[in-house]
């Protein structure tokens, strides 16, 4: 199966890479069709330059399991109830032994029960190291529908956290938890939140520089860095699940910021390894975006096309 799986990555990479027309280099969707029709399992995908405006949009109107990525919209919830005076950043949060879950991140392996920490850190935990246990301490200081009536308002009405993580009685979308898990989105929706936060436009230009932070020190190497230049700035999140892996965030390409997600879903790969198929796509994508971008096109090309 693996000789499989990388036999058909070999070959979109070359289709991917192939000009669309003789002395003409290829379209954004010519590069990611085909990484997209060769994985094997459900995806969605949403790209745009924030300078340009050029888009490539696939199934990107399609409600997908979000995985950890759903923790992106918590953090813009928490600045705006932040911004409103209904919480405080800078309030102490307390660890309990309760309050421990498994899976990602470093509290529930490496903190004792008691200690304390401003909220403020752990929103940077919940992004950086998608720690499930820090999500949990957030969602008691917000609320869990919160996020999803803010989205909503926002005009991205797909795009909800049901539940605290691992503790699916808490869920405040029974039906959506059972068809999309922690949480849910669109690539569309993913993308136009990122567009959001470039621009300044969510809560105030102060809270989008301090959430711009935390994103660009997210430590998931596997997915959208990988194959990318050193040295690229990126602002991102991602999630994992064994049947789902997405991504979402801001490439600085030299053409411009670009806003790029990738939802997969019932993956055949669900490897925990580096080069799982899902983490494989979003890294291909996030790369053929690079590429495409570079160099930096001028207004004059961008309207010929």
């Amino acid at each position: 199966m693996v000789a499989r799986i990388s036999c058909a990555i070999l070959v979109s990479l070359s289709l991917a890479s192939r000009p669309s027309a003789e002395g003409a280099e290829p379209s954004l969707e010519s590069r990611l069709t085909p990484l997209i029709e060769a994985h094997k399992g459900k995806v969605a995908v949403a790209v745009k330059n924030l300078k340009t405006g050029e888009s490539f949009r696939y199934h990107a109107d399609e409600p997908m399991p979000t995985a950890s990525l759903i923790k992106f919209p918590v953090m813009v919830e928490v600045y705006r109830q932040a911004a409103e005076k209904k919480v405080d950043l800078d309030q102490t949060v307390t660890l309990r032994k309760e309050d421990k879950v498994p899976g990602s991140g470093i509290l529930t392996n490496h903190f004792s029960p008691g200690a304390t920490f401003p909220l403020r850190d752990a929103v940077h935990l919940m992004i950086v190291y998608s720690d499930n246990t820090a999500t949990n301490l957030v969602l008691d200081a917000i609320g869990i529908k919160s996020t999803a009536e803010t989205m909503e308002k926002l005009g991205y009405a797909n795009t909800k956290i049901h539940s605290k993580v691992f503790k699916g009685s808490t869920t405040v979308f029974p039906e959506r938890s059972k068809q999309f898990g922690l949480g849910s989105t669109t690539a569309a929706e993913m993308v136009g939140l990122c567009e959001a936060l470039w621009k300044k436009e969510l809560v105030d230009p102060s809270a989008c520089d301090a959430m711009l932070a935390h994103l660009r020190a997210c430590d998931d190497k596997d997915k959208f860095p990988r194959f990318l230049p050193a040295g690229t700035k990126l602002a991102f999140k991602t999630g994992s699940l064994d049947a789902a892996k997405t991504a979402a965030g801001i490439i600085e390409c030299p053409a411009g910021p670009v806003a790029v997600c990738v939802l997969t879903n019932d993956n055949a790969d669900r490897r925990w390894v580096t080069d799982n198929a899902g983490n494989r796509l979003c890294a291909d994508v996030a790369r053929a975006v690079y590429d495409h971008f570079s160099p930096a096109k001028t207004d004059q090309d961008v309207k010929s096309q």
